[in-house]
This record gives C-alpha cells, structure tokens and sequence, in this order.
C-alpha cells in the first residue's frame, strides 16, 4: 500500500511538473533544419524495470550542433493509463526534423523506427494498461517477475533495422496510419520533467556526443532518469510562450510578469547552487568520510528537485492566470 501511494505521489508531481512545457519544446529538440542525417541506432541491452508503472521510453539521437545520444530509460507514466509514443527524426524536403515524443492514451506515429523492446515502428508491444495496472510483456521487456507480476508473455516477430530517421537517402519508407493521424490529434502530455532533466543530463556528458563516441555511445540506457543533484545541473529556466491576449497593455504587463518570475527563480537557483558548493567545501575540509558525502549529495538532490517543483507550480499558476479565458489544451507531438 505504502509503495501504491507512493507512486501516486510521483505521478502527480510527473503531471504537475510537466505542465511547465506545455508550451516550450524539451531540450535537445531542434526547431531548425538539420543536413545531416542522424546516426544508426546502437544497439544495447535494456536495464530491469525498476517498478511498477514505469514505461519504457527508447534512447535517441539529439542535436544542438551535433548529434549527442539520450539514453533509453524507464520513466514513470504520468497518468494512467498512458502511453510514450517516441521522438523521431524525419525527413522535411531540405534538411531532417525532429518530431516531438509524447505521453498519450494510444501511441501515435514515431516515424515507422525501430527502436525495439516494444517500439517495432508501429504501436506498441511492450506491454497494456489493464484496470488501472500495467501489464508487461516479458517477451520484449526486462522484468523481475519476482517483484512485478503483472506481466504476461507474447512473442513478436521483429524485423530488426537500426535506421534512426524516417524519409530521405537510406531513411524508413513509412507513414502513419489513420488511427496514428488519429492518436496524433488526441490529448497529449509533453516528455515530463524527469526526461528533460535526463536529456540535459545527455548533453552536458561530452562522452555522449558522436564526434567522441562515433554512434556507439557509452551509456546506451539507464534503469531511471537522471535527475539533477544541484541547480547548475538543470536545463535552463524555461521562458514561456509571449502573452497574446488580444490588448497590447495587458500582454506587456504580462511579459514584465514573467520576466520577474524567471529572474527570482535565476536567483533562487543561484542561491542554493551556492549553499550547495559552501557544503562541499565544508565537507572537503573534515575530510568526509564516502557514506556522509553520498548522504549530503542525496539532500542536495532533493533540495533541487524540490526547487524544480516549486518553479513549475509557480510558472504553471502564473500561465493559468495570463491564459485568455477558454484557451489552452494539453500539446504535444509537435514538428521542432
């Protein structure tokens, strides 16, 4: 019951905290062209689900001038009930694009890539919802029966191709079906902030980009997310959508709102990032022994994580406030 609750818990922080990128894309999504098509797929084996509940989203390749690797990992479904349909790249007539992965009620396209454990280009076959529980399918995922058993076993036959991107010279020749065009229109959540927080993760690692690795990156995948110890290690503070309520008063006074939203929380990041280095050095000084300094690092986690939640919920209350009366709905699943 205890663990029940707690993933409840979880869950509706995933969700809260996720309604920060409503409308801003996830780091490491691109919103230019780019000419080079992305590396082949690696190929790596899948770390044990670590719980119930928790949904397999596959390792890609992202780009902020080169091409850097986002490990596969088990993220917590934000609802239940909801499934990951992956990002992909796809080829737009001059360059590659990336499409926006996103949480779901059904998977929609993602580009006909093989991802694998599930992700055979179509749908999902890694696992189903069922009155309120995810069931996996131990033929294509790593489960510890002996601590999950809701899980069954069906075999699927697998072309395996570890072509990354969709269209174009040597690119996946698939299109979306209806009922994907369909998902693609229903409501969707945005990757949550554990995924975001993971990327960033990806992108500060100069181990992962290809020009060091050369496609075959050395952390292909990771049991959870990897979350943020300190607030130097968090993305950058999202900037929302600019105000466009109609009235150009209104929206400047808006945007002078936001402006002093992110310039408290700049400071508050700042703030605790330099209590954080004061203990370090502190620590540093006594000569800590390794167990008080993976206790402290373990406070500083969650005092950023905590940090982290607080600054969504204050930006998530301030959009709801500046929202036009009858506007908004979840997004996801956009062309970046």
């Amino acid at each position: 019951m205890r663990d029940l609750i707690h993933i409840r818990v979880i869950r509706s922080l995933l969700l809260a905290i996720s309604m920060l990128f409503l409308s801003t894309a996830s780091f490491g999504q691109v919103g230019i062209s780019v000419s080079i098509a992305p590396p082949e797929l690696p190929v790596y084996d899948q770390p044990i689900c670590p719980g119930d509940d928790y949904i397999w989203t596959p390792g890609y390749w992202a780009w902020d001038g080169e091409y850097y690797w986002v490990p596969g990992t088990w993220v917590l479904a934000p609802e239940v009930g909801y499934l990951w349909t992956p990002g992909y790249w796809g080829w737009g007539g001059s360059g590659f694009l990336f499409y926006d992965g996103y949480w779901g009620p059904t998977v929609g396209f993602y580009g006909g890539i093989d991802y694998g454990f599930g992700y055979f280009g179509h749908g999902y076959e890694g696992g189903r919802w069922d009155h309120g529980h995810f069931f996996y399918n131990t033929a294509v995922n790593r489960v510890d029966a002996n601590s999950i058993h809701n899980v069954y076993n069906t075999r699927v036959n697998e072309n395996a191709n570890h072509v990354s991107y969709n269209g174009g010279n040597g690119g996946i020749n698939e299109r979306a079906t209806a009922q994907e065009e369909a998902a693609g229109h229903d409501r969707h959540i945005p990757p949550v902030a554990a995924q975001t927080q993971h990327a960033y993760a990806a992108h500060n690692n100069p181990q992962q980009r290809v020009s060091a690795n050369h496609g075959t990156p050395p952390i292909a995948a990771t049991p959870r997310p990897s979350l943020a110890a300190h607030p130097k290690e968090l993305p950058p503070v999202e900037r929302p959508a600019p105000p466009n309520t109609g009235s150009p008063k209104l929206d400047q006074k808006y945007q002078q709102q936001q402006n002093n939203v992110i310039a408290k929380q700049n400071q508050e990041r700042q703030n605790l990032q330099q209590k954080q280095d004061a203990q370090h050095q502190q620590l540093a000084k006594q000569n800590a022994s390794p167990a008080r300094t993976q206790q402290v690092e373990q406070q500083h986690q969650q005092q950023t994580q905590q940090l982290a939640q607080r600054h969504t919920q204050q930006t998530q209350q301030m959009q709801q406030r500046q929202q036009p009366a009858g506007g908004g709905s979840h997004g996801g699943g956009g062309r970046h």
